[in-house]
């Protein structure tokens, strides 16, 4: 457990939105600083490589990854704040989950784990806010590497499977289920099978308490609200003249969420490097 990013707000309970009861634990803040859960692998004496799951999931899914770059890397992969097993403070109450808080929040984890130089590894749509980061902390990063992320303009818009969870009233149904925000949320965007045994690690927090529910309802309504105008930051930064940050962008073709038509016409030109998965799907890192 990683302490970073001070929380704000005048520290009351936590309530639900809806019948203003008391929220349980797992929806109040913390304290003064919010708990980010991490896994590391590898000599703290190797380069580091910060590996930063996508939305909707968790670390776990660098599961196979973290033992392949640990050789010879400090590999560490985290849940954001809403996801897995970090806190999931109920909206309003310390956290709103925007885009902008998440930025910022990056920053302060960053701090905290790797304060001298490292890499990064980002897949899907938390690309934009990586970005937006790395673009105002070029001395900090050897190498980018965005996996899957949104990048065209077609991007900006949720598929159906995640967006059902903006909806006012419907989407506060949608995602206390786990089998439909975990299972059918990761499944539905490539050709990942999901075993009965990651399903089960992906279920637990939506099985244990309804902050994750909150969380990921939040997270999604601030996508809807804000993805397009991080995407034409992202889009500008990396074709700026003064990004002079060593990128990668890897793309698993088979992704059913984000088409990869423009993102080769995007590249073309600039100087990061494109690398196809022909086989691979959204969630790159589980395939």
């Amino acid at each position: 457990i990683v302490k970073a990013h001070a929380l704000y707000g005048n520290k009351e309970k936590a309530k639900d939105p809806f019948f203003g009861l008391t929220m349980g634990s797992g929806s109040q803040s913390s304290g003064d600083v919010f708990n980010w859960f991490c896994v590391e692998a590898g000599s703290s004496s190797n380069p580091t490589v910060l590996l930063i799951h996508g939305f909707p999931s968790q670390a776990y899914s660098y599961r196979n990854v973290l033992p392949v770059l640990s050789d010879k890397y400090r590999s560490i992969a985290f849940d954001w704040l809403g996801f897995g097993f970090s806190d999931k403070p109920q909206p309003k109450y310390g956290f709103d989950y925007t885009l902008d808080e998440y930025t910022s929040a990056l920053e302060s984890l960053i701090d905290a784990v790797a304060p001298d130089k490292l890499s990064i590894v980002v897949q899907g749509y938390f690309a934009p806010i990586v970005v937006k980061y790395a673009n105002e902390h070029q001395d900090k990063l050897n190498h980018l590497i965005l996996v899957n992320p949104p990048i065209t303009d077609k991007h900006a818009k949720l598929p159906s499977t995640l967006a059902c969870f903006s909806n006012f009233l419907l989407g506060e149904v949608f995602s206390q289920d786990p089998l439909r925000a975990s299972d059918k949320a990761l499944t539905s965007s490539g050709p990942y099978m999901m075993k009965e045994e990651d399903a089960t690690v992906y279920r637990r927090p939506y099985l244990v308490s309804g902050a994750s529910g909150f969380a990921l309802n939040a997270i999604t309504r601030a996508m809807g609200k804000d993805l397009k105008a991080y995407i034409e930051s992202m889009r500008s930064i990396l074709a700026s003249d003064s990004w002079n940050t060593k990128t990668t962008i890897c793309w698993g073709l088979r992704d059913r969420w984000l088409t990869y038509d423009g993102v080769e016409d995007f590249c073309d030109g600039l100087k990061h490097n494109v690398v196809q998965l022909p086989m691979a799907g959204h969630h790159a890192q589980e395939d």
